[in-house]
This record gives C-alpha cells, sequence and structure tokens, in this order.
C-alpha cells in the first residue's frame, strides 16, 4: 500500500508532502532518498500521511522494486528508496566539499559586488546542482548570483533567500512561482525577481 509522507529535506529544513512507490514499512526518523523540487536529495521522514493503494500514487509511478532510481518515474516529490550507507556516505563527503567551498563562493559573492549573506550551502545527492541559500529577501540580487555563476561556467546553482522563518518562498503576485532562483537547463532558471 502507498502512501503521502512528511519528509524534511535541505540543509536549511524545508517539509513537503511526498509520495512514495515503496511498499516497505518506513517509520518516522527513518532516512530517505527523495527526488525533490531542487533533484536528488536525503531527508527525513517526520510522519505518514493518508494511506492510499494503488500503483501510482500523486504521480510517483513504481516501475520496479522501487530500490534505484532508475525504476522510479517522479512527475512530483517522490520517495526513490531508504538511504543506503553509501548514501550517508556521499552526503556526509558532499557536506565536507561545502564546508571547503563556502568561503570561496563568499569571495566570489563580494568580487561580484552582490549585496547578499551567503550563509550555507549543500550539493544535491547526485551533485547536480549547488544550493546557495542566502540570508536576504528575494529579488534580483538572487537573480544575478544565479547568472554570475552561470557565466562563470560554475554548473547549475540554484540560490534560496532564508528568512527568520526559514526559506523564502515567492508572492502569489510576481516572480516566476518556482520557489527557487536558479541557473543552468531546469525549470527554475534564474527567474527570481
Amino acid at each position: 500500500m502507498n502512501s503521502n509522507v512528511l519528509v524534511r529535506y535541505g540543509t536549511v529544513s524545508e517539509v513537503a508532502r511526498f509520495s512514495r512507490a515503496t511498499d516497505a514499512a518506513l517509520e518516522r526518523g527513518r532516512r530517505v532518498v527523495v527526488r525533490s523540487h531542487r533533484g536528488v536529495e536525503i531527508g527525513t521522514l517526520l510522519e505518514d500521511l493518508v494511506p492510499q493503494s494503488d500503483h501510482a500514487v500523486n504521480g510517483c509511478v513504481k516501475g520496479g522494486d522501487g530500490h534505484d532510481d532508475n525504476t522510479v518515474e517522479p512527475t512530483s516529490l517522490c520517495i526513490l528508496r531508504t538511504a543506503t550507507r553509501e548514501d550517508e556516505q556521499i552526503a556526509s563527503r558532499l557536506k565536507d566539499e561545502c564546508e571547503k567551498e563556502f568561503q570561496i563562493w563568499r569571495r566570489r559573492i563580494d568580487e561580484w559586488k552582490l549585496d547578499l549573506e551567503l550563509i550555507d550551502l549543500e550539493w544535491t545527492l547526485d551533485k547536480s546542482k549547488l544550493i546557495l541559500y542566502v540570508l536576504n529577501d528575494r529579488g534580483p540580487e538572487c537573480t544575478k548570483l544565479a547568472l554570475q555563476a552561470a557565466a562563470a561556467g560554475l554548473g547549475t546553482v540554484e540560490v534560496q533567500p532564508v528568512g527568520p522563518d526559514g526559506p523564502v518562498t515567492p508572492s502569489r503576485e510576481g516572480g516566476c512561482g518556482s520557489g527557487h532562483c536558479g541557473s543552468g537547463g531546469d525549470s527554475h532558471g534564474g527567474c527570481c525577481g
């Protein structure tokens, strides 16, 4: 039986409802690999929600045993599998790498004369995207940072503004509606302003 579950993910934590396509029992506190709006990440299961039966749950389609990223076709927020020891080791190495890169990114922001305060950064588990957390409101400085990173050939970068209550989401009146600034070829491409 499939269900929706609450999962906390990200260095600056977000909580969202995820579909799951695994029949394995998942208890509170279990570490899971999810496909979020940013990509593949590790999260922590908070609570099971309304159980549903069927092969597809909110776009999380079970295509095999649910233990391989390639066997689940996510079309929304989706739990891919229970996190393995290898996943946790990769996450730990990426966290160490981010600690080493933090000052480098602060210098870049200063050199690019952006009015942003970098507070943290993290890689997605598959290292396909770097998330830069900045203490700032959503606005043109976020877009400039994403564009500068893209122009410098630094890969796909998403700029996530953070306020006193956590990640800042766009207002309904303006902006791109994606919830995030980014560079690269994804649907969040640099559109926060």
